[in-house]
This record gives structure tokens, C-alpha cells and sequence, in this order.
């Protein structure tokens, strides 16, 4: 379909177009004309992606001078494979239209998604491919394979190095599976060669962290250009990304391991200081010189990133006091002496970065300026050693981020100490947090840098937060609706039992039998109108495990099980890999199953349960974070004095975007149908209701809240007869799908020239 939006030629890859794709396209092409940055919410299953893709791509070819590129971030790896797929079907579809598009798109991931080494990818973890990679394509390890070709280095990599970056530019779009099989067939490393290309590609699609988090983003997108166009999809949970990308944990075992680390540094060092002194006093003199110069080896070393310098400190020579390997050793030894002191706490201890410092400098005589280099100095410390097993220094390379990001930052972070961690609060686990607080710092430097900013997802809401977690000024900040030709969407508020005791997960409520039965009940009921699968998120995995325990003594899990089978998320990753499995498995047997999960976990951030997989979608109660954690309030009190956001608007903010992401697992498109349960009685509570993703709230009337356990499986009953009816695409024209000539006239009764 080609057709005009505000002026703009746009051509989309299907022959059908949703209207809320339309507006979407406006909304985005004024924040692409304002050279600003926008919030924007889609209803999930409308088609973002290729929404986006189209515009955007039409943009860049009617304005090659002001946007050059598109960076297009999503979280997980399914994700950014949906996106080049959605993009190579624009481009055939531009070829068909006699416009072959010299354009350039791709995909860059991780060593271990693009590694064909036959012995470095058979490996599963992606630390020990990390090392593995390092060991055979460090500068020293190919010098010495110069002088003796018996030392073991990558050919893909040396055939990347003679002549990867002589290859002519080339078009086209590259998936994950279409670069490795390009590097077989040249003899080239994928992961070497995309990170060199995607500097030259017009299109990007990678990972949040390549840009979100600055150890990374220093060496793999510093080189991007400003005018580019950069989209966080799937964005409700931005902000706690900055955060995490931000922050170090620090507990007695990593301590320890950096003692070891720092004991076999004394000992490589006393090695080299026999064998080849000459190379310490050169390190010494670039040093002398700047980081900068010292850090030559940094474009193809991602395992030795290090928190980003500002450019002033990069160009200013290194400490005296940590110049020499001896002395940088004897000075990481006493740092890591101190934390270990201070790991030893019998109650919990909260202070600022600056007191952090002023008791390091009392009590080990280390001041600020020296920390502040350590990542950078170690870095360069490793890469002279020679050292190939870099991976087994990760504990000491954690601790000198802390030193790094401690001396560095001082707004927006806390230091918090616990002598137990959450899981074990029994057993002694001394546990120190570096916690940023600010998510608008890790972000800051996208939104300065870049053209447009673009911020999106199927469930923003409430959309207005996000403007004053992140510091920024949105040009447009829209949430839009669905349209649809029949109510394949059917939200409702379940706040009580048959037995008109209130359904709720307050505190003060979560032990009572009666609420957990009334639960049970619920479920049952709708195991036995819901055909299908149903997938049921509860507010964390221990009230999950508390509330099926006592299913088990009430005998509701046997009535259960006797209807369908029933699969259980752990916080195991592969068991509840095997679970997901499993459960698909037995949906399309047709019996249906049914599937417990928790708020926040992996099934409702990455999984879509369209069609048969999810008909019913049950939230039980509001998943609020665990409030007794001093790492959140330390956030909460942050955000309240700087930003002046309230404790309880921050808390519902991030409950029901969370609610919302676990219930909008049930629709994934318009064709398919689906119930939302909320089983709580405070969502029919007018702050509860309206923070809701638009798209939800207009199908959620005031005659599907406030119901009970029977009044909703009845009206379930109903709507799943309706939706039985035969409905086909041909139903939607002209409504909730429109063909060109529909599009054409909707415009014109809309007045949109």
C-alpha cells in the first residue's frame, strides 16, 4: 500500500492498514519534523513494528540530509530478530515497487548469538564465549602467533582484520542467522564484521544496552551518528534499565575471588618484571601521556569496557600514585581490604557516595582521584600482562567499576549495606549496593546526542510518569485506542467471591484463607468456560508458591488438574523454559492448560500467548514491588525530593504498567480474542481504573466491575459464544481495517488533507 502521510510518501508492506497505524504515523512524523523526542503507546498485536519501520524509512529517504540513521533498540533477542524480518519485508516490498533501496540494515547481538568458531560456539555461556573469543583475537595472542604459528588465534577474525574493512559497501538486510552464514561463506567473524559495519549501515536493530548502558555504549556506539533517529520499543520498563545498567552488587564472594584476582596480578607481574620489563615502563609512559593514548586497544576489546570517563579525565595523565603496575596493585588491594571491612555489618548501613569516600580516605588513606581511574587502569593493566582468561578477573574488574562509579558520581546514587540477602534473611550474606536511583542519567546522553528519541509500547500508562523519571520534554505524548469491528477484548474487575468476601492482595489480607480460596475458585470457574489456555500472573513467586501450597490442602489444584493441565514458572530459567514447552504443547492438543506465573518474570515481559495459547488472562491482585526493600525506598525518597513525585503515584505507576504488560499477553492482534481479569477490588477504584493503557479502559464499563466470581464466568460464558461466530478479515473494512481507498476516504472525512 502506498500512500501520503502529512506530506510524506509513505509505502507500508501490507494491503490492509489499521487506522490506529495511521495516527500513529502522524504522531510520529511531528516528533521526526520537531527534531524532538515522543511517547508513544500502541495497543499491543496492532502492528508497531512495521509501523514504525514504514514511516521512519520513508522519512530517512525524503530527508537523507537531516536523518541518516535508524536505531532501533529492543530487549530480547526474539524481539530484534521480529524487527529485520518486519524490515526485510519493507524492502522487498520497496523492490517490488521498482525502488530498490540502497540501503543498509542489520542486526548486531552478542559473541555467543554470532560466533562460528567450531570449538568457541559450541560453548552455552556467554562470559566463557566472551573469554574464549578474547584468548584467540588479542593483539599480544596474534604478535605471538606471528612468531610462532603454533599459538592458536581465530581465522575468521585475521580474515576479518585483512579484509573485512575492505569490503565494498553492500545493501540489503541481515538477520542473526543471515550474518553467520555471510561469514562462512567469506571466512569472516559476524560479530567483528557487524560491529565495524554498523557505523556505515543506515539501519540498526540491537540490544537496549548498546546504548542505555555506558560500558558498553563507550565502545560500541560512541562513533553513531547524531542525526539519527533512535526507538525504544517495548519501553514500559526503561527506566529500570537505566538504573540497573548503572548500579554494582558486591558480596563477600566476589570480594574474595578479587583477593585471589589480586594475588595472581602480584605474581604475573613479578613474572613479567624478569621476562620483559620494557613493556611495564612503556604502559608507564602512555600512561604518563593519558588514557586515552593507553587505551589504544579498546575498539575490538568488549570484555575490558569500563564505566565512561567525561573527555577532560580521559586526557589528563594518571595518577602517580597508580602509574606503576606495583604501586595500582598495592592500591586495588587496599580497596578491596576495605570492603571487606565494611562488608562486615550486624545491621544495615545507608550513606551517600561522598560519606562512602570520606570514611575510604579515613580509614585506608585512598582519596577520590585515584579510585576514580582504577576500571580504566586495570583495563590497561590486563592488556599488558598478556592475560587470555580476562573472564576469570571479572570479580576484580566488578570491583573497580565501584571504584570507577563511586568517585564519580555523586547525585542520584546511594550506597546501601545488608548483612542478609532477600532469599536467606536468616543466614549471614553480607550484600554491598551501589544503587543508582536516577534513571535520567544513564539516558541523558541519548537525548542530548541524537535527533529524535523515540519511546514506545503497548503499555505506556500511565504515560505522564515517564516524562519526569527520565528528565526530558516530550514534543508528543500520546496514548492511542483500538478499533475494532467486534469487542474481541473483554477486560473485567473481579472484586469478590460467591461468597462476597473481598478479593484482594493487601498485606493484611494475603494469609486469609478465605481471600486464597475465593482465588482458587475463580480459577476453577474459569477452567471450565475457557476452552483453551489460560495464563494466571500472581504478584511474586513467594505468594505464588504460599497460594498453591494451600490450593494443595483445599483440593482445588486436584479439581483443577482434573479439567486441564497445569504448568508452574519457577525462577529457574530453564525449568520454566521447559514448562513454556510444554504447556504450548499441550494447548494444541486442544484440552488446553493452564499456566501460574509471576508479575515482573520472564513470561510477561517476552512471551506472546496469541490465539489459543492465552484466551483468559487472570491477574491476581496489583503487583506492587516488595515496599520494604531500602533499595526502593532510598528510590522513592530520591524521586519525591528532585522530582516532587509522590511515593504512592510512583508505586501505582509502576504496579499497574506491570498489570497491564501481564494482562495485554492475551490479545496479539485483531483477529484474535481474549479476557482480562482483574482480580482485585481496588482496580475498580477510579486511581486504580484510569491509569490503565487507554486501549483496555475503553472497553472496561462500568457493568464489567465490581463483579463476582459467578457474574463473571456468565458473562464470560456469552462473549465466548460470540466470539465462536465465524468472523473473517473481510469483516473488518472499512472499521478496524481499511484498504487504500478506505484509507483515502477516511482521510478526507477527517479533513487530513
Amino acid at each position: 500500500m502506498k500512500f501520503d502521510v502529512d506530506g510524506l510518501t509513505v509505502l507500508f508492506p501490507y494491503e490492509y492498514i489499521y487506522p490506529e497505524q495511521y495516527t500513529y504515523m502522524l504522531e510520529l512524523k511531528k516528533t521526526l519534523d520537531a527534531k524532538g523526542h515522543c511517547l508513544l503507546e500502541m495497543p499491543s498485536g496492532t502492528g508497531k513494528t512495521t509501523t514504525l519501520l514504514s514511516l521512519i524509512v520513508a522519512y530517512m529517504l525524503e530527508n537523507e540530509f537531516s536523518v541518516n540513521k535508524l536505531i532501533y533498540c529492543s530487549r530480547t533477542v526474539p524481539e530484534i530478530e521480529k524487527a529485520i524480518e518486519e524490515l526485510r519485508l519493507l524492502f522487498e516490498y520497496y523492490k517490488k515497487n521498482g525502488h530498490d533501496l540502497n540501503l543498509l540494515g542489520l542486526v548486531l547481538s552478542s559473541r555467543k548469538n554470532l560466533c562460528i568458531h567450531p570449538e568457541v560456539s559450541k560453548e552455552r555461556d556467554g562470559k566463557i564465549v566472551d573469554g574464549r573469543c578474547h584468548s584467540l583475537t588479542a593483539p599480544y595472542v596474534r604478535d605471538r602467533h606471528a612468531v610462532d604459528p603454533e599459538v592458536p588465534v581465530c581465522s575468521y577474525y585475521e580474515k576479518f582484520e585483512s579484509v573485512g574493512k575492505e569490503l565494498p559497501r553492500f545493501s540489503g538486510v541481515y538477520s542473526i542467522e543471515d550474518l553467520k552464514e555471510f561469514g562462512r561463506d567469506m571466512g569472516i567473524c559476524p560479530y567483528f564484521l557487524a560491529r565495524y559495519t554498523i557505523l556505515r549501515a543506515n539501519i540498526v536493530i540491537y540490544s537496549y544496552h548498546y546504548l542505555l548502558d555506558p560500558k558498553i555504549a563507550s565502545v560500541v556506539s560512541k562513533e553513531m551518528s547524531k542525526n539519527a533517529v533512535v526507538v525504544f520499543d517495548e519501553a514500559h520498563n526503561i527506566d529500570n534499565i537505566c538504573i540497573d545498567s548503572m548500579s554494582v552488587k558486591i558480596n563477600k564472594r566476589i570480594v574474595e575471588k578479587a583477593i585471589t584476582n589480586i594475588n595472581s596480578l602480584e605474581k604475573t607481574i613479578m613474572n613479567i618484571k624478569e621476562r620483559d620489563a620494557r613493556k611495564l615502563k612503556e604502559e608507564y609512559q602512555r600512561l604518563v601521556e593519558g588514557l586515552r593514548d593507553a587505551n589504544v586497544a579498546r575498539e575490538t576489546d568488549t570484555i575490558l569496557v569500563n564505566p565512561v570517563l567525561p573527555d577532560q579525565v580521559l586526557q589528563e595523565s594518571v595518577p602517580g600514585n597508580i602509574r606503576t603496575a606495583e604501586h595500582f596493585v598495592s592500591f586495588l588491594k587496599r580497596f578491596i581490604e576495605y570492603l571487606k571491612v565494611r562488608l562486615r555489618v550486624q545491621h544495615v548501613v545507608q550513606e551517600s557516595p561522598a560519606g562512602f569516600l570520606k570514611d575510604c580516605f579515613a580509614k585506608v588513606c585512598i582519596e577520590r582521584k585515584p579510585l576514580r581511574f582504577s576500571a580504566e587502569r586495570l583495563a590497561s593493566l590486563l592488556r599488558t600482562l598478556e592475560i587470555s582468561e580476562v573472564v576469570e578477573y571479572s570479580p576484580l574488574v566488578v570491583v573497580s567499576h565501584l571504584a570507577t562509579l563511586v568517585s564519580t558520581y555523586t547525585k542520584g546514587f546511594v550506597i546501601i549495606i545488608e548483612p542478609f540477602s532477600d532469599k536467606a534473611p536468616t543466614v549471614a550474606n553480607p550484600i554491598l549496593y551501589f544503587c543508582c536511583l536516577d534513571a535520567s542519567i544513564a539516558i541523558k546522553p541519548v537525548f542530548e546526542r541524537f535527533q529524535s528519541v523515540v519511546i514506545t509500547s503497548g503499555t505506556l500508562s500511565p504515560i505522564d510518569m515517564y516524562p519526569k523519571i527520565l528528565d526530558f520534554h516530550p514534543v508528543i505524548m500520546t496514548s492511542l485506542t483500538m478499533t475494532l469491528a467486534r469487542p474481541c477484548l473483554l477486560p473485567m474487575i473481579v472484586s469478590k467471591g460467591n461468597d462476597q468476601v473481598t478479593m484482594t492482595t493487601k498485606w493484611e489480607a494475603r494469609e486469609d484463607v478465605a481471600v486464597i480460596r475465593n482465588y482458587g475458585q475463580l480459577l476453577l470457574e474459569f477452567a471450565n468456560v475457557v476452552p483453551d489456555g489460560i495464563v494466571c500472573f500472581f504478584t511474586s513467586y513467594l505468594y505464588l508458591e504460599s497460594v498453591v501450597a494451600s490450593w494443595y490442602e483445599q483440593g482445588i489444584i486436584d479439581n483443577l488438574q482434573k479439567k486441564k493441565l497445569l504448568f508452574i514458572e519457577t525462577q529457574d530459567a530453564a525449568e520454566t523454559s521447559i514448562a513454556l514447552i510444554n504447556y504450548i504443547q499441550a494447548c494444541e492438543c486442544g484440552r488446553g492448560a493452564v499456566l501460574l506465573s509471576v508479575a515482573r518474570g520472564k513470561v510477561s515481559e517476552g512471551v506472546d500467548f496469541d490465539h489459543h495459547l492465552g484466551r483468559a488472562v487472570l491477574m491476581f491482585g496489583i503487583p506492587y514491588v516488595y515496599t520494604k526493600s531500602r533499595i526502593l525506598k532510598a528510590r522513592l525518597d530520591y524521586l519525591r525530593d528532585q522530582f516532587q513525585i509522590r511515593e504512592d503515584d510512583f508505586l501505582t505507576f509502576d504496579a499497574l504498567r506491570h498489570a497491564a504488560q501481564c494482562v495485554g499477553r492475551a490479545i496479539r492482534g485483531k483477529m484474535d480474542y481474549g479476557i482480562m481479569i482483574f482480580a482485585d477490588k481496588r482496580f475498580s477504584r477510579a486511581d486504580k481504573r484510569t491509569k490503565l493503557p487507554k486501549w483496555i479502559q475503553e472497553y472496561l464499563t462500568d457493568s464489567l466491575t465490581n463483579l463476582s466470581t459467578e457474574e463473571a464466568a456468565q458473562i464470560a460464558r456469552k462473549w465466548l459464544r460470540l466470539m465462536a461466530q465465524p468472523f473473517n478479515r473481510e469483516d473488518q473494512l472499512g472499521h478496524s481495517l481499511l484498504t487504500h481507498d478506505q484509507l483515502l476516504n477516511k482521510k478526507y472525512e477527517q479533513g487530513i488533507n
